[in-house]
């Protein structure tokens, strides 16, 4: 992996101290002064294209104005071999570098070399992950919510693989608990409707009143007729559910097979019931001493887990007191086990049992009141919570058509589901509009997903892609190909477009590595459309077909270097790369 920036930045500080040494050797600043600077990319400029800290962090220890040393360090500089041409002072004290043409041409080079490997890393190289999303629940149509959190949850994944991660992708289905008896219920109310009439039949009042349930009734009556009208309770809920979980599994893995989503494993939560393990997990904790029982239940002490957890992190009174703590019910009364424990042995599995050093989960915003006790639980296991679980929480999705909100599908009359969302809107546009910052409430324009104009970001991206193949087919036709950079005379790339454009190629390794570190994919999104910005900048101030052979050799080459990086950053998106539009 070679990452232009960071090289830039090493090289910056390495030439300064280099410089400070030699300095200090003449006897022209004091030695054995230990500075720790800086280095940044100037927001504008004409500044230059990095500047350091190091006169200003120095001054003090040297007892020196920072422009004075900063004279001395400028003076005492030797940038032959570097990546940089020259170095000047400003403001209070900074030094400027200005990048020279062995830069862009490395840039370049690095493309070249590196090909669809381009901006990857190893810098999680070993670190074995889970991403967990989606999860959701069987009993009915996947929703906006498990459409931005799909894409989410999948491009992040990527980010990491990218960043020299093992990820293991996967869905956890709740096919146990509560949420399904209630399915099994709203079934079977529609089931007896179906035979004995409407009105003879009350439907639950927390159940499930959708369409779908209906439709799923009826297709039981028309397997299995009045088989199970005088059947047990309990018979008729089992064979309701496993009849409703048995269709609705497989169209949740089509819905997102269509959208581009292929999961490592579907872990069942029934698994962990019907092995023991959620018993067992329970039952550890009880020997920890971290359950009690009050009113035939049995209770998870969550707030004496987590203040411990506070105290231990330094937090103050004020901090725990800021919690609402209050416990957990991990067994009923009635012997049945909570969500709550289960998803603790779900989490204990993922890190006991399949050795993961890091577990991430994508949730909605709602769940927001449930990281800290998940967390908390994890601690109180002994596996780490506090640093090996972390939760991305995200945002509500509203949709807009014609700047109104839409709540219901013209298609079908109900609410929007995925399914319903991928008959309008094209799978790429989806997954790219889904892909927002996870932390900010999002609208999804469906108007625009559809437009065919430089408003319509992904657009706007596939589009650069797109015109850069068709540039290469055009001059493969007259006999031209790209060359390779051995062939390029560097110094023909002195404009002021071609020297952003490779810049912001530069910049795809640095994209990659925010986006990792912060569990935000969308700084890709941001990326591509600056990437393609440059790109189409270039294309309109600089002539490629019809230039004398060195100049359009030059120039193609950087147009390829450009298409390249366009098709790595879609990839990780999950996003296709067009070669006609």
């Amino acid at each position: 992996m070679i990452h232009m920036i960071q090289n830039a930045k090493d090289q910056v500080l390495a030439l300064t101290n280099t410089a400070y040494q030699t300095a200090a050797a003449q006897g022209k600043l004091p030695g054995d002064v230990q500075v720790r600077a800086n280095v940044e990319i100037p927001k504008d400029p004409a500044n230059g294209d990095y500047t350091t800290t190091f006169a200003l962090a120095a001054a003090k220890a040297m007892k020196r104005s920072p422009r004075e040393i900063a004279a001395v360090l400028a003076e005492s500089m030797d940038l032959a071999g570097s990546y940089f041409d020259s170095v000047e002072i400003a403001g209070a004290g900074f030094l400027n570098f200005r990048l020279g043409r062995k830069w862009y041409a490395d840039t370049l080079s690095a493309v070249e070399s590196e090909g669809a490997a381009y901006g990857r890393s190893d810098t999680l190289k070993g670190r074995k992950i889970m991403v967990e999303f989606v999860s959701a629940n069987p009993t009915g149509p996947m929703h906006m919510g498990n459409a931005r959190g799909g894409v989410l949850g999948d491009t992040l994944a990527s980010v990491l693989q990218a960043a020299g991660a093992d990820v293991w992708r996967e869905f956890y289905v709740n096919d146990a608990g509560n949420q399904i008896e209630k399915f099994a219920s709203s079934l079977e109310a529609r089931y007896l409707q179906i035979i004995l009439g409407e009105e003879a039949v009350p439907f639950p009042e927390d159940g499930y009143h959708g369409d779908d349930i209906k439709e799923l009734a009826r297709a039981f009556y028309e397997q299995y007729g009045e088989q199970y009208k005088d059947a047990d309770v309990k018979s008729r809920h089992e064979a309701l559910a496993k009849f409703g979980l048995e269709r609705n599994i497989p169209k949740m893995k089509s819905d997102l097979q269509r959208y581009k989503i292929e999961y490592d494993q579907w872990f069942f939560e029934s698994s962990l019931h019907d092995s023991g393990y959620v018993a067992d997990t329970v039952d550890k904790l009880t020997a920890l001493g971290w359950t009690y029982e009050k009113e035939g239940a049995l209770w998870l002490a969550t707030s004496r887990i987590l203040e411990e957890t506070y105290r231990k992190a330094g937090k103050s009174e004020k901090d725990i007191a800021k919690l609402d703590l209050k416990d957990d019910v991990l067994r009923r009364a009635n012997g049945f086990y909570t969500y709550f424990a289960a998803d603790i042995a779900y989490h204990r599995n993922k890190f006991e049992v399949r050795g993961f050093d890091k577990v991430i989960n994508i949730w909605g915003a709602d769940h927001h009141g449930h990281v800290a006790r998940l967390k908390g639980a994890m601690d109180a296991l002994g596996l780490d919570g506090t640093n090996r679980l972390d939760i991305v929480l995200m945002q509500l999705v509203k949709l807009l058509r014609d700047g109104e909100v839409v709540r219901m599908s013209k298609r079908t009359g109900k609410a929007i589901s995925l399914s319903d969302l991928l008959d309008e809107v094209p799978v790429d546009a989806a997954r790219w509009f889904f892909n927002a910052k996870p932390d900010t409430q999002m609208d999804f324009d469906l108007g625009l997903a559809v437009r065919e104009d430089s408003e319509n970001p992904i657009y706007y991206v596939e589009y650069a892609h797109a015109r850069i193949c068709s540039l290469l087919r055009t001059l493969e036709g007259e006999g031209y190909a790209v060359p390779a950079m051995a062939e390029v005379d560097i110094s023909l790339l002195s404009g002021e477009t071609e020297q952003a454009l490779i810049k912001q190629i530069a910049l795809f390794c640095e994209a990659l590595r925010l986006a990792a570190r912060d569990y935000d994919p969308s700084h890709i999104n941001r990326y591509l459309v600056e990437l393609a910005g440059c790109f189409h900048r270039f294309y309109t101030a600089c002539r490629i077909k019809g230039e004398e052979r060195s100049v359009l050799q030059a120039r193609l080459k950087l147009a390829d270097a450009a298409r390249s990086v366009l098709k790595n950053g879609l990839a990780l998106l999950g996003v296709d790369a067009p070669e006609k539009m």
